[in-house]
Order: structure tokens, then sequence, then C-alpha cells
């Protein structure tokens, strides 16, 4: 994710609530073992609250500071316009990839899904 930080202003009404939400998210985010990925939708679930889209707001605004890497899509596709630093990280962690018709590099989900559990050694959501 890029390193957007939110705009300055008065904090809105839900602000204490973001701040809870935004660490529950990054918390799954840092217990996401190398190698493994989950995606926005089930981190979401996995905190039983919001939606792939309030994940994704969540770690492009704070996500920086984690392994952003290991939340993905749900098409496996790396980040847009952050390819090269996913690919690298994943291969670097011997996270499965696999290549599509088109040639590009995607995560292997069915290998690489994490469900939250133990070490992420076994396991899949």
């Amino acid at each position: 994710m890029d390193d957007a930080t939110p705009s300055a202003g008065p904090p809105g009404p839900d602000a204490g609530l973001l701040d809870e939400y935004a660490d529950r998210v990054l918390s799954v985010a840092e217990r996401i073992p190398p190698g493994r990925v989950m995606t926005y939708g089930d981190v979401a679930e996995f905190i039983d609250r919001g939606g792939p889209r309030q994940v994704g707001r969540v770690m492009a605004l704070y996500g920086s500071a984690v392994p952003w890497w290991r939340v993905v899509r749900a098409d496996g596709r790396p980040l847009p316009g952050h390819e090269r630093e996913a690919l690298e990280h994943y291969r670097v962690e011997g996270t499965p990839l696999r290549a599509t018709t088109a040639g590009d590099q995607r995560i292997d989900l069915r290998r690489a899904r994490w469900d939250g559990s133990g070490d992420g050694v076994e396991g899949h959501i």
C-alpha cells in the first residue's frame, strides 16, 4: 500500500471506532505468517466486522507499517502500483505463485491462503 495518511480535520463521530477497527485489521495483517496470505474479505470475516472495502481502506491508510503484501485481492493479483515490490516479497518468503495465461504472476490462493489459526503451516479458509 502507499504511505498515504488520512486527511487532517476534526474527528468524526466514528473516529474512535475507526481506530479500533484499524487496529484490529493491522493486528491480523501482522499475524499472517511469511509465505501465506489473507484476502481483504478474509480479514473482515476473521474479525467479524466490515468487508473487503473497509479492510482495503485501512490497509491503504495505515498498512505501510505491517506486511501489507500478505493482505491481498480476491483474484490473487498483486496490489496495483506495487506489483514489483509485492512479488519480490512473495519470492523471498516462498509464497506460492502461479502464472496466468496472460503471463503475469498471481498468488496461488488455494495453496497460500491462511485461515488465522496456528503457525500457518496447516489450514485454509
